[in-house]
């Protein structure tokens, strides 16, 4: 793994980086969380011992010719998503493909959970609701 990284750094980007104290491996693009970190590791330790960064979403490498630092880079999480370019349009609901009777044949309704949450509304507001499987 750090061999290709030193290949892409040469190649792409011209630098030459000193021999093996600062070489690191760097392992990316897998899904990285606490139940997966210990299997990938333990399978790049079967074939690679060098220094080993196994990178997360917004791991900064900064990388000269004397040095490779990591760091994470500072992010605001609590972003808002810019405006759609267009309105939305609702579905055309007469275009719904209904479901087919098998399907419908499963349904449970379930109604000695149901018809008595119904009722305490009912009493609570004053309205006579039923669920939809009574309509």
């Amino acid at each position: 793994m750090g061999s290709l990284l030193l290949i892409y750094l040469y190649r792409y980007h011209k630098i030459r980086i000193a021999p093996r104290h600062i070489c690191r491996g760097v392992g990316y693009h897998f899904q990285n969380d606490f139940d997966t970190e210990p299997v990938a590791r333990q399978g790049i330790r079967q074939t690679y011992d060098g220094q080993l960064a196994l990178a997360q979403d917004y791991m900064v490498f900064n990388v000269t010719k004397d040095d490779i630092k990591i760091r994470m880079s500072a992010i605001d999480e609590d972003i808002f998503p810019p405006a759609p370019p267009k309105e939305k349009n609702a579905p055309d609901v007469s275009k719904a493909i209904p479901m087919s009777k098998f399907i419908s044949s499963g349904k449970l309704d379930f109604p000695e959970v149901v018809q008595p949450i119904y009722d305490e509304i009912n009493e609570i507001y004053g309205t006579d609701y039923q669920p939809p499987f009574q309509e």
